[in-house]
């Protein structure tokens, strides 16, 4: 399995900073696909941000602008900045891979974070 760990949510004020990180952790994986999801309270998960292994990188249109992808791929890790937050920023976030992995025969695989909470106070 290819493990996720998320970290950096938290409480801002409107206007405000946060910065997500997400480490992928297994052995003998590839990453193709590391992005973010965000799930508000009473909507369906939607797909913030994306970053393929070409370092292409594609945004919902509610949040280009004011926040970055990236991703360290020394450290399988993806960043998610967040800048110049709204309250309608406020959702669980979800960090997600795609690859490949290596158990006997390689094979694709999907992982998702546990998710962290972001709220954005007006």
């Amino acid at each position: 399995q290819v493990q996720l760990v998320e970290s950096g949510g938290g409480l801002v004020q409107a206007g405000g900073s946060l910065r997500l990180s997400c480490a992928a952790s297994g052995s003998l994986f590839s990453i193709n696909f590391m992005g973010w999801y965000r799930q508000a309270p009473g909507k369906q998960r939607e797909l913030v941000a994306g970053i393929v292994n070409t370092d292409s990188t594609s945004y919902a249109d509610s949040v280009k602008g004011r926040f970055t992808i990236s991703r360290d791929n020394a450290k399988n890790t993806v960043y998610l900045q967040m800048n110049s937050l709204k309250p309608e920023d406020t959702a669980v976030y979800y960090c997600n891979a795609q690859g490949s992995r290596y158990s006997g025969t390689w094979e694709r695989y999907d992982s998702w974070g546990q998710g962290t909470q972001v709220a954005v106070s007006s």
